[in-house]
């Protein structure tokens, strides 16, 4: 079995903008105890994916659906949402949540690799990373970390091993 690397070590500078999607709490999660089953919810004929994609995306910032997670540190106070970034005061459909984000930077890994390597949870990871960088986790002004899971373009083109990069996102200081 393979490993996961990290490639592209970087900061983005985000604006002020509108998280879009649905949310989900570790109350409303799947029976197996993650979100994988809201994905596959979200990614049926004319599902939330499709929605998602019709919206307005910010300019200068890259496109992708989003695993967007914030948490205060309590199991009450962890949120998931299957979302994408959207301009900040953008309409929201009926039926989904947002959330207004200040403006900020992100510190942003690429992981490259297979599902089946653990590409996914590695959080850790990219956090020892960008602190070699000397790049800190920051909090939201609810004191809440926030971190995502970009599925940009790079993640619909495997290579000829099947290994995707998955974009992985931490809000910094």
């Amino acid at each position: 079995m393979g490993r996961v690397k990290l490639r592209n070590i970087h900061t983005e500078p985000l604006p002020a903008m509108r998280l879009v999607g649905r949310r989900y709490t570790n109350f409303n999660r799947g029976p197996g105890g993650g979100y994988g089953e809201k994905w596959c919810e979200a990614q049926e004929p004319d599902g939330l994916l499709s929605q998602l994609n019709a919206l307005p995306h910010p300019a200068g910032v890259e496109h992708g659906c989003l695993g967007f997670m914030r948490c205060d540190g309590t199991d009450e106070g962890f949120e998931y949402w299957i979302a994408v970034f959207c301009p900040a005061g953008a309409d929201v459909p009926e039926g989904l949540d947002f959330l207004d984000l200040p403006a900020g930077e992100a510190g942003v890994c690429w992981l490259f690799g297979r599902e089946k390597d653990g590409i996914f949870g590695q959080h850790g990871k990219c956090e020892k990373a960008l602190k070699k960088r000397g790049l800190l986790p920051g909090t939201d002004p609810q004191g809440c970390k926030a971190f995502f899971e970009r599925y940009a373009a790079r993640w619909e083109q495997p290579d000829r091993k099947n290994r995707v990069i998955l974009d992985y996102g931490i809000y910094l200081q």
